[in-house]
């Protein structure tokens, strides 16, 4: 196949969700970004033209579904039978966020499982592959017939605050008991033991734990989590963590959601910082001091080079 740096065969397209991302990942993998305009309607219908050929090439399109969520993910299902109808060769979507995942099971009667409902009409667009990363829930690979690619943003992460922080006397904290799992892996990776916050109710704002299992007194507390949404997990685990006398407190996340007021909560908090990818984008009235953005640009784009050049990709989890 032909070196994707002489920019032939390949064409990654942005929409709207996270532009500076998109334009990082095509500097890695030696392209420039495609040319689409990207309208709306008086009415607020989408409008989407694709500015240049695209006929025999393989497209990546690269669309968060962050805030507007709904619009963000309208826009990847217009962009993708835009494609369709142009003879590219195949449509992969890269979605560095993937919202919805929380909707990834039917907990409860009368309930619709979203994350299901997204990967039948992607399939249904005519997507011959999804490039992911760090899913809330993993069983969503199992809702796609089609190749998914979950990367792993976690031995970045490790990597980025072993060369950053001081981290001789850390412990790697589980805000609650189903997050025991991430814990212990970025706690390997780091060397260092892990604690639980015991919080018995953690989708209960008002419920309050006091309790941590393991030891955290005067330790670097690393609170380790998938995403911050509304910030409410990570905001509890680092109020019980200073009361047990942990000496500076971190949060790291992959995806950095910082719904309605979170960021000012966060900042009013005993969270010193928040180590977070790039795979949301922030804008410059949400880049607060307590940041540490860590970008996704990379590992994406050596992922997509990988796929291009029909190479495994399972060497990036390595």
């Amino acid at each position: 196949m032909t070196d994707n740096s002489d920019n032939k065969g390949i064409k990654i397209f942005s929409l709207s969700s996270n532009r500076p991302l998109a334009e990082k990942i095509s500097k890695t993998c030696g392209v420039e970004l495609g040319k689409a305009t990207i309208n709306q309607f008086s009415d607020g219908e989408i409008k989407i033209q694709i500015d240049e050929s695209i006929r025999g090439d393989s497209v990546y399109i690269i669309q968060s579904f962050s805030d507007p969520i709904n619009t963000n993910v309208m826009e990847l299902f217009i962009m993708i039978d835009a494609v369709r109808r142009t003879s590219a060769k195949s449509i992969n979507v890269v979605i560095p966020y993937y919202g919805y995942s929380r909707y990834s099971a039917k907990r409860r009667e009368r309930k619709p499982i979203v994350a299901k409902l997204i990967a039948s009409v992607l399939e249904n667009d005519g997507i011959d592959r999804v490039l992911t990363l760090d899913l809330h829930s993993p069983q969503i690979q199992g809702f796609f017939n089609k190749p998914v690619d979950n990367l792993k943003m976690d031995k970045i992460m490790a990597s980025h605050m072993l060369d950053n922080y001081d981290l001789s006397n850390a412990v790697v904290v589980s805000p609650d008991h189903a997050g025991v799992g991430r814990a212990r892996g970025f706690a390997g990776l780091i060397d260092s033991p892990i604690a639980i916050v015991d919080d018995r109710d953690p989708g209960n704002i008002k419920h309050i734990p006091t309790f941590v299992i393991g030891d955290v007194k005067d330790k670097v507390a690393i609170i380790a989590d998938d995403m911050i949404d509304t910030g409410n997990g990570a905001i509890k685990a680092a109020n019980v963590l200073a009361k047990n006398g942990a000496d500076k407190i971190y949060v790291v996340t992959t995806h950095g959601v910082f719904a309605k007021d979170a960021l000012q909560r966060i900042d009013e908090s005993p969270i010193e910082k928040v180590i977070v990818s790039d795979s949301v984008y922030l804008s410059n009235d949400k880049r607060i001091d307590k940041l540490d953005v860590v970008s996704v640009a990379t590992l994406m784009g050596k992922a997509i080079t990988r796929i291009h050049e029909n190479k495994s990709v399972g060497k990036l989890f390595k």
